[in-house]
């Protein structure tokens, strides 16, 4: 998982591009695809779903 960063969206031009507008809409897209992806691994690792080779990973890591 990426360290949390705030993203560095593009900045309307006051004249209309198409090409600017798909750029736009597609980095928004990804950010927030990135932002769900980030959401679903955490809730993953709180959840009681994980395996035991990690608990026991985590388990050992406590330990040192």
């Amino acid at each position: 998982m990426k360290s949390p960063q705030s993203p560095n969206l593009p900045v309307a031009t006051p004249d209309y591009s198409y090409d600017n507008e798909q750029t736009s809409r597609r980095t928004v897209e990804q950010y927030l695809e990135d932002l769900r992806s980030d959401v679903v691994d955490i809730q993953n690792q709180t959840s009681g779903s994980a395996t035991m080779a990690m608990r026991r990973h985590q388990f050992l890591l406590m330990g040192a």
